[in-house]
């Protein structure tokens, strides 16, 4: 199997490079449940998580929104 250039690697993780800072302020119930679900189910990375959830929930709803063929 042929390892991908590593040019190819250096472009591909500029352009997904986290550069711009989104902060963000939960009341004391939504922490706690953030910190219980992390905790119960051993979520080391609560940025990625939370990143993650928030951006397939962004998605998912785009793409529902847009307008299609036959609209």
């Amino acid at each position: 199997m042929k390892k991908p250039s590593k040019r190819n690697d250096k472009n591909t993780q500029k352009s997904l490079l986290r550069k711009n800072r989104v902060t963000f302020v939960l009341n004391d119930k939504e922490l706690n449940a953030l910190e219980a679900y992390c905790k119960r189910f051993r979520v080391k990375n609560k940025s990625r998580f939370v990143r993650t959830v928030l951006m397939s929930t962004v998605i998912e709803r785009l793409e529902q929104s847009s307008p299609t063929l036959f609209d």
